[in-house]
């Protein structure tokens, strides 16, 4: 049975853990987080063991999710440099942190993982990228990846393009949830409810997004199917592009990358 540790509790270790219970694995999980309450809602909805210090949770351990906030990386670290072994998996879903980092500051050749996953991996839909450090097994990458396919999709990539996949799956559904508000406002300025706009809208999303993964059709294809020459699709499209929605995509993504390299450690 493999030994599990968490250190930080929110919302992402729990759809982690819950990605780990849907895989059936065979594991033991414990997790430390200062929020006791977050401890008492992980041990009781996942049967998760909450221990009192950071050395406990990381004894014996196999693989070690570091489920903190950059900034509190250094902390952290610094902390866990005189308890962790150098055979455990540190895995890291952390923007900008890098395997480098986490080495020289453990002091170790450590084993990393890094992962970028997004929220949707909380209701089983998220679309995670993985990169296996230099001193990763190819069993012990499979093992961290087989949990987040429990919880949607993953991808491999590169660990140098680990900041550039950022808008790509994780800062994309605040953006898209943005897309969707204007379209929301607009429901209801046009008379419809909320609910109706939301529906409609929200529907809408999960179908283009089955297109474009299923239709065998390429983007460009399955913008021409609704746009009708002289139509109502071809006026919309056109007003966009006007009002530089191309333009604003691609300077969403590369200020978000940018920012990235600006925690980057």
């Amino acid at each position: 049975m493999k030994k599990i540790g968490f250190i930080g509790a929110g919302n992402m270790a729990g759809a982690i853990i819950e990605g780990i219970r849907k895989a059936s694995l065979s594991v033991e999980i414990r997790a430390y987080d200062l929020n006791r309450e977050k401890l008492l809602f992980l041990e009781r909805k996942f049967q998760v063991c909450p221990v009192e210090t950071m050395g406990a949770c990381v004894e014996g351990i196999d693989y070690l999710f570091l489920a903190v906030k950059p900034q509190n990386f250094s902390e952290v670290l610094s902390e866990l440099r005189t308890v962790v072994s150098k055979n455990t998996v540190i895995v890291s879903i952390a923007a900008g942190i890098t395997e480098d980092y986490i080495c020289k500051e453990l002091g170790l050749t450590s084993k990393v993982v890094l992962v970028m996953p997004n929220t949707p991996l909380q209701l089983g839909c998220g679309a995670t990228a993985l990169s296996r450090g230099k001193h990763t097994s190819e069993e012990e990458f499979l093992f961290v990846r087989s949990i987040f396919d429990a919880a949607g999709i993953t991808e491999e990539i590169s660990s140098d393009h680990m900041n550039e996949v950022i808008p790509l799956n994780g800062s994309s559904p605040a953006f898209i949830y943005l897309f969707a508000k204007y379209f929301i406002h607009y429901g209801k300025s046009a008379g419809f409810t909320e609910e109706i706009s939301l529906h409609l809208f929200a529907q809408t999303l999960m179908g283009s997004a089955e297109m474009l993964m299923n239709s065998g059709k390429s983007v460009e294809e399955l913008i021409q199917m609704v746009s009708s020459k002289g139509g109502t699709t071809i006026a919309g499209l056109e007003t966009l592009e006007e009002k530089g929605f191309s333009q604003a995509i691609q300077a969403a993504c590369e200020n978000c990358v940018k920012r990235a390299y600006e925690l980057t450690r």
